[in-house]
Formats: structure tokens, C-alpha cells, sequence
């Protein structure tokens, strides 16, 4: 193995076993959301190619950010992309680490050739030994020829299509497995309440957007575009308050256990302030506007006074359907956009908020 590729795992190793000061403290004080693909890289694509991965990560994204706000105004919320835009996959990873979080959380839509495929499941980094799950890695691993021609020297000459490259991955020990695979089981635990009940469970796998992260670090694919059934639910902007919920859930469920006390500091900080103001989130500096996002912050306005996060999914459902235009039940319309990439097909429907 090449002395540089060594150097690499060494520092990798070394900067994965540092802590940062709020986990040394024992509290989550700022959570990275990942909303996968955007721009010109379109993801997953429904068979129909009216829904495409990069929309439904990012309403799923912008909705658990919301929600995280609302209850718990003091952490800080930042989202490696809040528009649709092409972010590559070492910056996703840069963002995280740079803005010292204490969680990664990566959404993602899944696909297959198999059309019977379903359900949801959750990866962290790792090794497959069986190769089970390399498919999947590579599908997700394959956004960085996209990146231009020297991909293959930003990431230490790794091929997303040679399964050899995968083997540096073996090299290399998830010094936040433990809670890693703390937050992926709640993260389960919660997706299998619907609306796609289908548990694929947890797995490991060899994917770039988690390598490089300095802190416990989840993948999760919601579904299947390519099922029918999950489609219904992937393509239904009001589902993407449920899936957003589940993840919330999920994440106050981890926080709880990790934190090892009940989480009741929106309440009991300041008493004479019963009512939670909505803070704005630390956002990484990207320079294009998108109509979803003002949505987003439409909703969260509304939601200033609300103590309850149960209230809160329901006041989100509220102002969807009072924006919402003559649609069919299972299916949102909107603005066609027309992709970049020549690998992808010719136009998909964008999800609005």
C-alpha cells in the first residue's frame, strides 16, 4: 500500500478519536443534515421519471431541521444544502467536521432492479463482508464521477465502480460505531412505524459521504423509488412530514440515551417562557435561492408557539394542505426541471414544499 494512503488512515484515525467539546460534556449541541444528491445529480429516479432522490432528501431534510428547532432552539441545526444544489461528497463531509458536529445525518432515497424491493434502512461506516450491500454503496459512491476528472485523486484514487477500492475501507475502525449504530437503531425503530413499515434493518457499508466524519455518522434510505408502493409515500409531500417525524423522533430518542437524562430543557430552562421561539439555523454558506426554502421558513413561523412536537407535525400537515392545488392523493405536482448530467434521464417532477 502506498506510504500516502497510509498517512491518510493514520490522520483519519487520529482525528476520528478526538472529541469534540460537546460531546466531551455529554451533549448534543449542533447536528449536521444531510439532504443527498441536488443539482445536476438527480439520485434515485422513480420508473415513471416524475420523482427524483434530490427532492424528496431535501423536503424530508428541511422539515427535520424544522422540527429539531422548534423543540431544542439551542442546537444548532446546519444543512449542507437547503436548495437544489450540486454539493460533492468530500464537502458534505468538510461541512460536518469544519462546523465541529456532534451528529451526521445523511437522507437518501433508495433504488433497485428488483421492483419488489422495499423499506427502509440505515447504514454506518464499515465493512460488508459479504458484499451484500456493495450495490448500494456503489450506486451512492458513483455521485463523485460528477465531480470532474480529478475525482479520482481527491479521494486517494478510489473507483466507485472497482471493488478493490473498497478495500482501504477495511483499513480503517469507526471510532463512533457504538454510536453510530445507537442512533441507526432508533432511527429504524421509528421508520418501521410507517409510513413504509418494511425494516430492512441495519447495515455497513463502504460509503464516501461517511468516511470522513469526525462523529457518529448515519445513512439513511427511507425507501424504495423504484417500488411502487413506496413510491406512493416518497412521491406525497405530506408523507415527507411523517418520514421527517420518525427522524425526529429517532434523533430525540438518541439524544435521550446519550445525554442519559430526560430531555425536558425547552421547558424547564427558563419557566416564565413557556412558548419556543424558532432560532435561525447555522446554515453553510451556498448563494442560490429556492422557493422550498421560504416554505420551510413559512412553516416554521407558524409553528413559534408550539410546545408539542406532535403539534407541530400536525401544524406542518395544516399549512401544506392550505397551500396545497388540485393533486392527485398519492402524487404532488410541480415545475418540471431538466437535468444536467447526460447519465440521467431528461426531466423529472421537482417536489415542492
Amino acid at each position: 500500500m502506498q506510504p500516502k494512503i497510509i498517512f491518510i488512515i493514520f490522520s483519519l484515525l487520529i482525528a476520528s478519536a478526538i472529541p469534540s467539546k460537546a460531546q466531551s460534556a455529554g451533549r448534543i449541541q449542533r447536528v449536521v443534515i444531510d439532504a443527498g444528491h441536488g443539482g445536476k445529480d438527480p439520485g434515485a429516479v422513480s420508473p415513471d421519471r416524475r420523482f427524483a432522490e434530490k427532492d424528496i432528501t431535501l423536503s424530508v431534510a428541511l422539515r427535520l431541521g424544522s422540527m429539531i428547532k422548534v423543540k431544542y432552539p439551542n442546537i444548532d441545526v446546519i444543512y449542507t444544502r437547503k436548495t437544489d444544489v450540486f454539493i460533492p461528497l468530500d464537502k458534505r463531509t468538510e461541512i460536518a467536521n469544519k462546523n465541529k458536529a456532534d451528529l451526521f445525518i445523511s437522507i437518501h432515497v433508495n433504488s433497485a432492479r428488483a421492483r419488489s424491493a422495499s423499506g427502509s434502512e440505515t447504514f454506518v461506516m464499515g465493512m460488508d463482508k459479504s458484499n451484500s450491500n456493495l450495490e448500494v454503496c456503489k450506486l451512492e459512491n458513483s455521485v463523485v464521477v460528477l465531480e470532474g476528472e480529478d475525482y479520482s485523486s481527491k479521494y486517494e484514487g478510489f473507483d466507485p465502480n472497482v471493488p478493490e477500492s473498497y478495500i482501504i475501507f477495511s483499513l480503517l475502525q469507526n471510532s463512533h460505531l457504538e454510536q453510530s449504530l445507537l442512533l441507526a437503531s432508533s432511527i429504524q425503530n421509528q421508520l418501521g412505524k410507517g409510513p413504509i413499515t418494511e425494516n430492512r434493518g441495519i447495515k455497513q457499508g463502504a460509503l464516501l459521504v461517511l468516511w470522513k466524519t469526525t462523529m457518529p455518522s448515519v445513512l439513511v434510505e427511507l425507501g424504495f423509488i423504484s417500488n411502487s408502493n413506496d413510491l406512493r409515500y416518497l412521491g406525497n409531500k405530506e408523507s415527507h412530514v411523517d418520514f421527517a417525524y420518525n427522524l425526529f423522533k429517532a434523533f430525540e430518542d438518541y439524544k435521550a440515551q446519550y445525554e442519559k437524562t430526560t430531555v425536558t430543557d425547552y421547558v424547564t430552562t427558563k419557566p416564565e417562557q413557556n412558548q419556543v421561539a424558532v432560532a435561525t439555523p447555522v446554515v453553510a454558506p451556498i448563494k442560490d435561492t429556492n422557493t422550498q426554502d421560504s416554505k420551510i421558513k413559512a412553516e416554521e413561523s407558524k409553528l413559534k408557539t408550539e410546545k408539542n412536537i406532535d403539534d407541530v407535525k400536525s401544524k406542518i400537515k395544516e399549512t401544506l394542505n392550505s397551500d396545497k392545488k388540485a393533486t392527485t392523493p398519492t402524487q404532488t405536482t410541480g415545475t418540471t426541471t431538466t437535468t444536467v448530467a447526460s447519465s440521467t434521464p431528461p426531466a423529472t417532477t421537482a417536489i415542492t414544499a
